[in-house]
């Protein structure tokens, strides 16, 4: 071989050799890095745009929350990832700032400094529960999730930080075991719980404000001297099948208010962020004790009314499986 073909030859080797190791350096980089933190979609990644609309005074629709582990700031630090189903074990985590301490100082809302909703991804399963602040900041609360399979943690609260404003994040939980999924139920207007009737009325709506009634009767006559529970005579909250979006729902009047009554109506206003099929828990309080009743609505679609006589009835409703109970102190 000429001596020109020998380094045209040996240049071309060269050129090949780094060229195969830039492309092995960008395929292996990632197994040398720290792992980057799991990305978790924002609201207008993870569904359709919602469509707006002017509510009370005008305003926007409020986006959903729950669909980011970090938002304005803070982080839910999930210190527990897993559990074995049918287990009781401690949850914990942290909120962070964006310095990475434990936020210690929380603003009061609806008697307590932070709400911890826990969802199964298929929404047969709910909590509502409300854990202990250690000094350090640590949240914790003994849970036991009877089925296994993918769960959604939702911290809801407000930092006391001056101009903070209310935040709810969400993590992935699992919870390990024989996993065998459930459908949705059918769209419902009327739930039964523990002895108690409830009804649904009202239609919610994509980027609309609407009201939702929830009329409470027990042996067929109504009820009237429910018990003030989270600040009102009744707590909502709604979430998305799919993605399990968690919707603001607000209590309209509160107990002492001289017009709103205990019973058996509690009324709420909320928006939907975008069409879709959702789940509503409702919990409510009497003669002593905490009950979840839960519905199936389709937002954009036909009313709950049109779409519970053209199929056939869920059946009862409640916010726990099996008997256990949805909520929690």
């Amino acid at each position: 071989m000429h001596a020109g073909l020998r380094i045209t030859a040996f240049a071309a080797a060269l050129a090949a050799t780094f060229g195969t190791a830039y492309g092995v350096g960008e395929a292996v980089d990632p197994v040398v890095e720290d792992p980057a933190p799991a990305r978790h979609e924002s609201h207008s990644e993870a569904s359709p745009a919602p469509e707006r609309g002017a509510g009370h005074g005008g305003h926007q629709t409020e986006p959903a929350g729950g669909l980011e582990i970090s938002a304005g700031g803070y982080t839910l630090d999930l210190r527990t990832q897993s559990i074995t189903a049918g287990r009781r074990a401690d949850l914990s985590f942290v909120i962070r700032d964006d310095d990475g301490r434990a936020v210690t100082a929380y603003r009061r809302e609806h008697d307590k400094e932070l709400h911890l909703i826990v969802a199964s991804r298929d929404l047969g399963t709910y909590r509502h529960l409300h854990p202990t602040r250690a000094a350090d900041g640590t949240w914790s609360i003994p849970v036991d999730l009877p089925r296994a399979g993918g769960y959604r943690v939702f911290a809801d609260f407000t930092p006391a930080k001056k101009g903070a404003e209310n935040l709810t994040l969400g993590a992935d939980l699992a919870a390990s075991g024989p996993y065998e999924p459930q459908r949705l139920p059918t769209p419902n207007t009327t739930a039964e719980i523990d002895g108690y009737d409830v009804r649904l009325d009202g239609r919610l709506r994509p980027g609309k404000e609407s009201e939702l009634k929830l009329k409470v009767a027990r042996d067929g006559q109504p009820v009237t001297n429910l018990q003030p529970y989270l600040g009102a005579y009744g707590h909502l909250v709604a979430l998305r099948s799919g993605d399990l979006a968690y919707l603001h729902v607000h209590p309209n009047g509160e107990p002492g208010d001289g017009t709103t009554k205990p019973g058996p109506e509690i009324s709420f206003t909320a928006t939907a962020p975008s069409r879709g099929t959702y789940r509503l828990f409702l919990d409510f309080k009497h003669e002593g004790e905490v009950h979840t009743a839960a519905f199936t609505v389709r937002a954009g679609a036909a009313t709950a009314a049109e779409e519970a006589s053209s199929q056939a009835p869920s059946g009862s409703s409640s916010g726990g499986h099996e008997g256990e109970p949805g909520h929690g102190h």
